[in-house]
């Protein structure tokens, strides 16, 4: 194997030129595939995280009717002595419960509608809420808090200020209209303009007045250690709540669990066709070296040497060259992404990004699994690749190979 090596590496370099131009291609196909994939994944993983901040919660607990009819009829009461311990347990990093309804909100020039949100402030924080979102004022400081916390885009709609009073108006658990004037305390800026404009913020305490619904909630939120693998936390919760519907993010919001569950599927289907690109440079690579040496293999098994060493041969020759591409890529990839990793600014686009559920800074995510598995098709596909031309090489006679010029 240590001679074939040696002989397979000075081999490689015999043509300069064509090892080259081959070493670029396959280093800026491996580059293509890791880049574009950790655009990608950063993509999704955003779409997915700001999904889960706009429910928020990884696994949420509801009225079986809820969902498909959220009024104060179907709420919850608060969580009893066997849900509490299964919320306090090892699977839970936060949770929280909150009031959840859709409202009308008036200002003295607009009016809009927008689903209004009774919180416990430091839950809604421990699940993932950024107090540094509050661009103007302050967020609420506890579940009896008076004050109302609005979008800045909602409060551009309303043509209000901050510190003004509007009209919050809903339904209590008869139909009749409940109201109440609120003082706008704080304002946040949002991911997406559409979480701007379509939630308010106010004690969880003081929205369970207004809509006369004792300690009832509308919901129970909780976080686990890692959105992607939620199956614990939600089993645990599945068993402490009989009669309650128990749902993971993916379930609730099905178009996330769908994209998470394409992205790995779409990485494999990507590094396949940036790889069936470069197989033709490849295999033309390798037949031309076996077409130039044709009189060298001859010698080779005059001499002695297997039709399986010379296949060997080229095969390693093969790996050699797509392992050095591969290392190349890689540098290139980490290179290329190790600068953007703060985020790229489509602010430009913004827009039309938001329009996909996407904010306007784009985080690239590169991970070892992706690269990984760039590196296991490039190789696996590279070496079965290589097959034709190391079969055609082992097939010449040695007197007609000799004879050849």
């Amino acid at each position: 194997m240590g001679a074939l090596g040696r002989l397979a590496w000075r081999n490689l370099w015999r043509n300069h030129r064509r090892t080259l131009i081959m070493l670029l291609a396959i280093s800026v196909g491996v580059w293509a595939m890791i880049f574009m994939t950790a655009l990608m994944r950063g993509m999704v993983d955003q779409m997915i995280e700001d999904g889960i901040r706009a429910l928020p919660g990884s696994v949420q607990i509801h009225h079986p009717a809820y969902r498909d009819d959220p009024s104060i009829e179907n709420s919850l009461a608060a969580p009893g002595p066997r849900l509490l311990q299964a919320l306090n347990g090892p699977e839970v990093t936060a949770w929280t419960s909150r009031v959840r309804v859709p409202a009308m909100i008036s200002s003295e020039r607009n009016s809009r509608g927008v689903t209004l949100l009774g919180v416990d402030p430091g839950g809604e924080i421990a699940l993932g809420f950024d107090p540094d979102s509050i661009v103007e004022g302050r967020f609420l400081e506890s579940p009896d808090d008076t004050g109302l916390v609005i979008g800045r885009k909602l409060l551009e709609r309303l043509e209000t200020d901050l510190g003004k009073r509007v009209a919050v108006m809903s339904q209590d658990p008869d139909n009749n209209v409940a109201d109440r004037g609120f003082r706008i305390v704080g304002v946040y800026k949002g991911k997406l303009a559409a979480l701007e404009e379509g939630f308010i913020y106010a004690g969880r305490d003081t929205v369970q007045k207004l809509l006369d619904m004792g300690d009832g909630v509308s919901e129970i939120a909780a976080d686990g250690v890692d959105y992607r693998n939620v199956d614990a936390l939600h089993q645990a919760l599945f068993t402490s709540a009989p009669g309650l519907e128990v749902l993971k993010w993916s379930d609730i919001d099905t178009y996330l669990g769908l994209m998470l569950g394409v992205m790995d599927g779409f990485v494999l289907v990507w590094v396949i066709v940036i790889f069936l690109a470069l197989s033709f440079g490849l295999v033309n690579t390798l037949m031309m070296a076996v077409f130039e040496r044709i009189r060298e293999f001859g010698l080779m098994q005059a001499l002695g040497m297997k039709p399986a060493a010379i296949q060997l041969q080229v095969l390693l020759e093969s790996l050699m060259l797509l392992t050095l591409g591969l290392l190349v890529g890689n540098l290139f990839a980490v290179a290329s992404v190790w600068p953007i990793r703060d985020g790229i600014d489509l602010s430009v686009v913004a827009e039309g990004m938001e329009m996909m559920g996407v904010t306007s800074t784009l985080y690239p995510a590169l991970t070892a699994k992706d690269m990984a598995l760039a590196n296991v098709v490039v190789i696996v596909l590279g070496i079965l690749t290589s097959l034709l031309p190391a079969w055609r090489a082992s097939r010449y006679r040695p007197v007609e190979a000799i004879a050849k010029t």
